[in-house]
């Protein structure tokens, strides 16, 4: 069964360790995860941006595939599905509507006082139906669905401002963190990240979670980040498993067993993660 993820960030803000949010890509990515994490017996939030919902058919079909892949693989763990980087109201609501239990509504693009007013819109309409919302304040650089911006830092005034007038379920403070590949060492700023967790009653967000050094996030846990964003490092995971599948064997053409290569590479990596989060149920 779907749910929320406050009860499951509530736990993990409390006992020091953070849930992984893994974005799916197409059924097999999410059998894996699912698969690895109930074999784990560990929470996981399965996170869908804008560009993997048109590319996987509509949010329609991601709830009735996850759901589907829940009761067939007999999945028993808390399972999360969620909006990642939503862009608008409407595209919140969609997924809603169709039955995700969280979402993402990040209007961190613009001004302060217009990113209260979206998110605040998307927090009334979201907690009526039971479904947790994230948002950001400040702007995480790097690349997400081939685009690329630049980074701004939040502050603790700005962060506290936007949660006291939409009392937001989770936050996610750009501290340093970007999407996709690093140029050079992650220079986050822990500092004000411990700030802001002492000072809001609400689980903090770590997105652009590959290409961190493990011990920047040992750290980043301890400075009070409850749920930390993996995408690129089990793409990059995947395809290097593939690629060495395809090179051994060429002739081979059945996708099934070309994607299906990737498969235990994929569940390496999760494992590897989960350990490295110490998450827990």
């Amino acid at each position: 069964m779907l749910v929320n993820f406050i009860d499951m960030l509530n736990k993990a803000k409390e006992n020091h360790y953070a849930v992984p949010h893994f974005n799916i890509n197409n059924l097999e990515w999410s059998k894996y995860i699912l698969e690895k994490c109930n074999e784990l017996n560990v929470p996981v939030i399965l996170g869908v941006s804008e560009g993997a919902a048109k590319y996987m058919g509509g949010f329609d079909v991601i709830t009735g595939m996850i759901n589907g892949l829940i009761k067939d693989l007999n999945i028993t763990i808390p399972v999360c599905l969620h909006v990642d980087h939503g862009q608008s109201f409407e595209t919140c609501k969609k997924a809603i509507d169709a039955g995700f239990t969280s979402v993402m509504i990040d209007a961190s693009r613009l001004d302060l006082n217009e990113n209260i007013r979206i998110t605040k819109e998307v927090v009334d309409y979201a907690h009526t139906k039971n479904v947790s919302v994230e948002a950001e304040v400040g702007h995480i650089g790097g690349t997400e669905d081939n685009i690329t911006s630049s980074a701004t830092n939040a502050t603790l005034e700005d962060c506290q401002i936007l949660y006291e007038n939409t009392h937001i379920d989770s936050l996610a403070p750009a501290l340093g963190s970007v999407h996709g590949f690093y140029k050079g060492e992650p220079n986050l700023d822990f500092n004000t990240m411990k700030i802001i967790n002492d000072n809001l009653p609400i689980p903090l967000v770590l997105h652009g979670g590959t290409g961190i050094p493990n011990d920047k996030i040992a750290t980043a846990i301890a400075c009070g980040i409850s749920k930390i964003n993996i995408n690129t490092d089990l793409q990059v995971a995947w395809s290097t498993a593939v690629r060495k599948f395809l090179t051994e064997d060429t002739s081979a053409y059945d996708p099934r067993k070309v994607i299906g290569s990737g498969e235990q590479a994929i569940k390496k990596r999760i494992e590897e993660i989960v350990t490295l989060f110490k998450t827990q149920i």
